[in-house]
């Protein structure tokens, strides 16, 4: 593989260095670097850093590729910055025997615009009922660290604890999807002020609540880690907040739609804007914007969920739940968190790929932009501003929130082990 040299490129948002990749390793970071044999990348103080990892992401393949296969959810990701995602395990079949997560792990091998990391189903089926081969699936090819229902709750508490048992034995981790089912039945938005005036099925706060403060209580009993997949509402940021400063092992992400829109915007009866969780209130937004800076939710994931075109071109009522994320979720979290000074490039780095990486146990993920280590990067224009143009999407799906909507920073570049799997925006 040649060498490039991204020249002038703020790392992490400082000074304007250039670094030096030679194969899959980056070389050399420093100033005045020689690019004698190097390609070339004039960087123009745009920021440098490491490749971003996604939590929580749907590829839908196996069983659901009209939505989104793994190459074109992999296209999506490096067009978005990301080197590696963990992808869902509610494709049809479930992703709930080492058979299934080594297909996805394979797909995700012959894609190769991103390391795909598959995550397993906690229960078989999704059904809640028992408890699926988390052991098998760890000792695949695939090497899962993640287990998740994500879609629906690990509702009962002693799948729960025994999930949470199994995961500790090697150090995984099981990502709860945080909904008490009988509390959310024929729930369509956000229970507030909103859902009273359109007359609509309200999900309460409290159904995602109850579950992290359950969960919460079991890890501590157990001795094992728990991740809240989505967090939404400002009461769950106090039961993590809590929960930490008890030495807990929990982490918690939240995903870009969450820290930008509320539910407001379901007075459109656009389904767009149906997902799950709900889009909450202003009062919500304000607490996960300050949890995510204060370091109490660990990390942004997208909960990229593609759907074609028929399955929210219709009723609110009958639309499927959820939103792409991949290609717009660093914009998102410029706008949100960057340029209101909440957070700074650093601390996006860590929220977006440090501990993600971490959580997940993604050796050569969220690495330092330093001599010696992966050359696993994304490079950002962090001055565009422009609309949201789905049509320009590498997803399958088009079902984003933001279409026309302005928007700051770009990816320009995205790097996998040295080899550029977008250039100048356009995936190579």
């Amino acid at each position: 593989m040649s060498k490039i040299l991204i020249r002038g490129a703020k790392v992490l948002g400082g000074e304007p260095q250039d670094v030096l990749i030679d194969g899959e390793t980056i070389a050399a970071v420093g100033t005045g670097l020689d690019a004698q044999g190097a390609e070339v990348v004039e960087a123009a103080g745009r920021v440098l850093l490491p490749g971003l990892v996604d939590l929580h992401t749907h590829l839908r393949e196996p069983g659901r590729e009209d939505s989104e296969t793994v190459l074109t959810g992999t296209r999506a990701a490096a067009s978005g910055g990301y080197t590696t995602v963990f992808a869902m395990a509610n494709t049809f079949p479930v992703a709930d025997t080492a058979g299934v997560v080594e297909q996805v792990w394979r797909l995700g091998k012959e894609s190769g615009y991103c390391d795909v990391r598959p995550i397993g189903a906690v229960t078989v089926g999704l059904e809640g009922v028992k408890l699926a081969e988390l052991g098998a699936m760890h000792d695949s090819a695939a090497e899962v660290t993640v287990f998740s229902d994500d879609g629906k709750c690990v509702h009962d508490a002693v799948i729960m604890r025994r999930a949470l048992e199994y995961v500790k034995a090697f150090d995984g981790v099981v990502a709860q999807h945080a909904q008490e089912p009988r509390l959310t039945e024929g729930a369509q938005m956000n229970e507030g002020v909103v859902s009273a005036e359109l007359g609509l099925g309200g999900w309460p706060a409290v159904a995602e609540e109850s579950i992290i403060a359950r969960d919460v209580l079991l890890a501590e009993h157990v001795g094992s880690r728990v991740h809240i997949c989505h967090l939404s509402t400002a009461g769950s940021v106090e039961i993590v907040r809590w929960a930490k400063s008890r030495g807990i092992q929990v982490t918690a992400e939240v995903t870009p739609h969450h820290l930008l829109l509320t539910d407001e915007l379901v007075r459109s009866y656009d389904p767009v804007y149906k997902v799950n969780p709900p889009l909450r209130t202003e009062r919500d937004v304000r607490a996960l914007r300050e949890a995510l800076a204060d370091g109490t939710i660990d990390i942004v994931a997208t909960d990229h969920a593609p759907h074609p075109h028929e399955d929210k071109d219709c009723e609110w009522a009958a639309a499927a739940m959820g939103m792409v994320g991949l290609e717009t979720a660093l914009s998102v979290v410029q706008a949100t968190m960057v340029d209101t000074g909440l957070l700074d490039w650093a601390g996006v780095a860590d929220r977006m790929s440090v501990q993600p990486a971490r959580i997940g146990r993604a050796a050569g993920q969220g690495r330092p932009v330093s001599a010696g280590e992966p050359a696993n990067l994304t490079l950002v224009d962090t001055e565009y501003r422009g609309p949201v143009d789905p049509a320009g999407f590498a997803s399958r799906s088009r079902n984003t929130p933001y279409e026309g909507r302005e928007l700051p920073g770009r990816v320009t570049h995205t790097w996998l082990r040295g080899k550029a799997t977008l250039v100048d925006g356009k995936l190579t």
